[in-house]
């Protein structure tokens, strides 16, 4: 009776297609090193090693992948049921959709020195450890699922030929091997066995085994174009609609070409599905896949550059004509009725039957081994890259010839494993979509490269375009998702999950991440388009330059101003004195990582600008100059007050301004961070910079229309344990100068600046339980009058919440008169320096301490214990020698006052229009 192969052999054969995987073997996925004097032993062992030339270490890996048993057992199915026409139709897409996952791979080989480790090394070291790491245990996996579907694929294919009926015990003599669940698991381990001690002897077996499989394969292949030709036309009985019929055999007859142009689809016979061009599609879909198996091989070729672009196309062309001349041959000489009900149908002509089945064992048993070769080595590599710290760190493990025997006795169980599950035909379409996953994970890094137009992309390959990497990944996902919808969409959700575990997992490597040159590629295209010309103010927000001395004073400070930006810019600045025409180098340079790590462990969202100049004012003038890009730089300047207060340490490993669960802040990272900034100004050390020059950044700011902002007794803030609090969070807004209490102007630019950062404050995550307070300071007979309901009416245009606290200060102001006004001259000069309401009055006397002592006893009298105050600053006087008293006027209101903000604005930043 003739012997037939279910429709399970070419599902099993979706990842015989991989099955020259295990030719990373020989290149043993070596990667890169972690020192010099690996790499060195490395290159001396590469040298020693065979060097394969492209026919051997490509060509023929190729094209044993493509061919396998798919060439035997799946034409035959494609033009039964889809015709001669749509079967070369389907060819041609599924060639060009391989073709562009090629040309990828032979852009990527051919840019610089390719190391072995093949599709792994490709992706990880162009895509980043994330990708790389991900892809990679997709890899394995795939392998090792791979290994254990050929092996019962085999198992099942010795059954079909010797395996006793469970019919009848007695068929034949040739039929003698009992078969059950249990005996077939039995057979499939002895199988599995004996690639295990392949393996554990070494590749060198299985490579040189290599060309007589190709020979075999080859052989075989000859025998069947050769029996179109030499056998006369024959029957052969195939079971129709469950009796016994006779399939014809007909020779070259123009009838019987006739007949199978057109597709005619039916039930298939082994699995009682209905067929349909997508379903068919799929399974033929298996066969033309396996490119990856030359550059694979990587690491055993004379000249990978030159081989592996050379060698894949001329095996891609080579099996795309076969195919078509199977097709083509089968089309014109069996009838449709044998296509459609014998898929074994080759062996039941060709000149001698065994032959085919002799080929069909060999690939496969070759197919079983070598991804069992594969999944060790992409294990190894994998622990080699410590990309899963010491999880894989047994498969770093070799012998004194190198082979990783514990990667691969940890890859034989696992496959044994999967063993026990008997029948593979759901695994078969999982491995085939990993497979798929790999191939457009290589035309995504080939994008990705093209896309980062970086420097070095330089491949001498130059065939290939970024519409030819796109359409590779729209063609591979494509065909996951017409195999299997359902897999395919795990296999890339749990492809996202380890590159989410691998990014927060694996050490920083040093292979480079492309995320990192897309991102500056697009952020340059994104920084030209953003147009200053373009701004209004209904999309304005906070850009804020933070001038820090010292960050071991400041933690809390520098946190609370990351809650303000409000997806603003936010830079750290810093100021080193000195000159660098006298030092020997920049002492900048090794100061970044430090700002960078502190960056981190605050989890703050901030760049860092750090400038050498002989002073700190010429540092501020050039970070307010030179910070940020186009659009994108600072409006905002943000200083510590100027006082006589010694700087307090802010123990990193204590402070609450950081979130240990997202950081990853340890104790240990603290000590180690705050060596790396010099220790805090003790009571016998001068400051860095007068008073008088305090003044003049804050003068020359309003001259660069920077916005300003004081911040005070910040080193008193606990950001953690003001946030922690459920009820009574408030949020003080003073919006009058109080420094100027003959106006009441509180609308004015300043004001409505102070009003906008205090709603921003309020807008934040966790900041949105706590309550805007304004103050409305008023005489005590106008308490219930006008100014609290134009106030309420603004608020409302402005779409901010607040209640309005309504503060008599008769009392108060009646102590600002303590010498006589200024006259008519001085006033108009006042008015003539720019903004008179909003300016330190140039008459200093006017201002008592008795005056200021009030207001801030006043302030402190009806703003109890709020977690921030914002107080107008008024500008600094236009005469320098009033420096000094600015500075002590200032000290005096905000005395004790707990965190506050001093805010001067110069630029609109609200909007009542839509």
């Amino acid at each position: 009776m003739t012997e037939r192969t279910p429709l399970l052999h070419y599902r099993l054969s979706c990842s015989v297609n991989e099955a020259e995987v295990a030719r990373q073997v020989a290149g043993g996925f070596e990667q890169e090193r972690g020192s010099q004097r690996a790499s060195a032993r490395r290159r001396q062992s590469d040298q020693r090693g065979p060097r394969l030339t492209t026919f051997f270490g490509v060509v023929i890996p190729t094209l044993l992948s493509m061919f396998s048993v798919v060439v035997f057992l799946r034409i035959g199915f494609v033009v039964g049921q889809a015709g001669l026409y749509q079967g070369i139709i389907m060819f041609i897409v599924a060639y060009i959709i391989i073709s562009m996952t090629v040309l990828s791979v032979c852009a990527i080989s051919t840019n610089g020195a390719l190391d072995a480790g093949g599709a792994y090394y490709m992706i990880s070291r162009a895509l980043g450890p994330e990708f790389g790491g991900s892809i990679g245990i997709m890899f394995f996996f795939a392998n090792v699922c791979g290994s254990a579907l050929f092996v019962l694929g085999l198992v099942e294919s010795i059954m079909d030929t010797f395996g006793i009926s469970p019919d009848n015990i007695s068929a034949d003599s040739t039929h003698v091997l009992p078969r059950s669940y249990w005996w077939e698991l039995l057979y499939a381990t002895g199988i599995l066995l004996l690639c295990l001690l392949v393996c554990m002897v070494g590749a060198n077996i299985y490579a040189r085994a290599t060309f007589i499989i190709f020979l075999i394969v080859i052989i075989v292949l000859a025998t069947v174009f050769i029996s179109f030709f030499a056998v006369k036309p024959t029957s052969v009985p195939v079971p129709f609609n469950g009796s016994s019929v006779f399939a014809n055999f007909t020779g070259f007859k123009l009838s019987t070409l006739q007949g199978n142009l057109m597709p005619h689809y039916v039930v298939d016979y082994t699995t009682g599905a209905m067929m349909s061009f997508a379903t068919v599609f799929a399974v033929m879909f298996n066969g033309c896949t396996g490119i990856m198996a030359g550059s694979n091989m990587s690491g055993d070729l004379k000249n990978p550059s030159y081989s592996i672009p050379r060698g894949t196309i001329t095996a891609v062309v080579f099996t795309y004509i076969i195919y078509n001349l199977l097709c083509i041959m089968v089309a014109c000489t069996c009838d449709r009725l044998l296509l459609q009900n014998d898929y074994s149908f080759m062996r039941d002509i060709n000149v001698w039957h065994p032959i085919v089945t002799i080929g069909i064992y060999s690939s496969t048993i070759s197919a079983a081994m070598s991804n069992l070769i594969g999944a060790s080595r992409i294990l190894y590599a994998l622990a080699r890259d410590d990309l899963f710290g010491k999880v894989l760190s047994p498969a770093t493990k070799t012998s004194s010839s190198g082979n990783p025997w514990v990667a691969v006795l940890i890859s034989w169980f696992l496959v044994q494993l999967v063993l026990f599950s008997g029948k593979l035909n759901t695994i078969a379409g999982i491995v085939t979509i990993f497979f798929l996953l790999v191939y457009a994970a290589v035309d995504l890094a080939c994008l990705a490269l093209e896309w980062a137009s970086a420097p070095n992309f330089r491949p001498t390959f130059r065939f290939f375009t970024w519409h030819t990497c796109l359409l590779g990944i729209v063609g591979c996902v494509v065909m996951m998702f017409l195999i299997n919808p359902i897999y395919a969409s795990a296999s890339i959700a749990f492809m996202l999950l380890l590159l989410l575990v691998i990014h927060y997992m694996s050490p920083t490597s040093s292979w480079g991440y492309i995320s990192q040159a897309l991102i500056f590629h697009q952020v340059r295209k994104y920084l030209l388009m953003l147009d200053v010309r373009k701004e209004h103010v209904k999309f304005w927000r906070p850009q804020v330059l933070l001038m820090v001395a010292n960050p071991r004073s400041c933690m809390e400070l520098i946190s609370f101003i990351n809650d303000i930006k409000k997806s603003g810019l936010y830079v750290l600045g810093h100021v080193e004195l000195g000159d660098l025409g006298t030092l020997p180098s920049d002492p900048l340079q090794p100061l970044y990582d430090s700002w960078l790590m502190l960056v981190d462990k605050l989890n703050i969202k901030a760049f860092v600008n750090l400038t050498l100049a002989g002073s700190v004012r010429q540092g501020v003038q050039h970070l307010l100059c030179i910070s940020g890009l186009g659009g994108m730089r600072p409006n905002t300047l943000v200083l510590g007050f100027y006082d006589d207060c010694i700087p307090q340490e802010e123990h990193l490993d204590t402070s609450s301004s950081m979130d240990t669960s997202v950081s990853g802040f340890s104790p240990e990272d603290g000590e180690e961070l705050q060596m790396n900034f010099p220790p805090l100004r003790t009571t016998t050390e001068g400051k860095a910079l007068s008073g008088f020059e305090y003044v003049s950044i804050l003068s020359d700011a309003v001259k660069m229309l920077k916005n300003i902002i004081l911040a005070r007794y910040f080193s008193n803030f606990d950001r953690k344990l003001v946030l922690a609090q459920k009820s009574g969070l408030y949020i003080d807004i003073w919006p009058l100068n109080l420094m100027r209490p003959d106006s009441s102007n509180y609308v004015d630019t300043s004001s409505l600046f102070l009003l906008q950062l205090g709603c921003i404050l309020n807008m934040v995550r966790t900041w949105r339980h706590a309550k805007l307070r304004l103050f409305l300071c008023v005489e005590v007979g106008r308490v219930n009058e006008g100014p609290k309901e134009k106030l309420k009416q603004l608020l409302a245009k402005l779409r901010i919440k607040a209640s309005i606290e309504m503060v008599p200060w008769d009392s108060v102001v009646a102590l600002h008169w303590h010498k006589q006004l200024p006259d008519a001259n001085q006033e108009e000069e006042e008015e003539e320096e720019g903004d008179f309401v909003n300016s330190f009055p140039s008459n200093a006397m006017r201002i008592s301490d008795e005056y200021l002592k009030a207001v801030n006893a006043l302030i402190l009298e009806h703003s109890s214990a709020p977690a921030v105050r914002f107080l107008y600053l008024p500008r600094p006087p236009a005469d320098t020698s009033l420096y000094p008293t600015y500075l002590h006027h200032l000290d005096l209101m905000t005395r004790g006052l707990g965190p506050t903000l001093l805010i001067h604005g110069l630029s609109p930043v609200t909007s009542t229009d839509l």
